[in-house]
């Protein structure tokens, strides 16, 4: 089994800044691709960035030039910086990620419990 545990969110003033975390622990061989999704009340869940294992990464067009997505290989972990903060960034953020149990057995794909940030204006 595999666990992401998010950190990092809460309530920031327009135009500040919060830094996202995710941490990978479980049953991990590897890991493929990891990314941060958002969900905001009443719209659909959403890719907000990506990075491969190797290190490319891509953004929706509405946070390019404001979040940087980086991840530690050693630490299992993926991060979310993100700055120049909007109110309509307010959404519950989620991590995800593609892991190996084994060298054959994978990828599976798994979700984090999803951490709330919420932008005042």
């Amino acid at each position: 089994q595999v666990q992401l545990v998010e950190s990092g969110g809460g309530l920031v003033q327009a135009g500040g800044s919060l830094r996202l975390s995710c941490a990978v622990s479980g049953n991990i061989f590897r890991i493929n691709a990891m990314g941060w999704y958002r969900q905001a009340p009443g719209k659909q869940r959403e890719l907000v960035a990506g990075i491969t294992s190797s290190g490319s990464t891509n953004y929706t067009d509405s946070v390019k030039g404001r979040f940087t997505i980086s991840r530690d290989n050693a630490k299992n972990t993926v991060y979310l910086q993100m700055n120049s903060l909007k109110p309509e960034d307010t959404a519950v953020y989620y991590c995800n990620a593609d892991v190996h149990h084994t060298r054959w057995l994978g990828p599976y794909n798994y979700w984090g419990q999803g951490t709330q940030v919420t932008v005042s204006s």
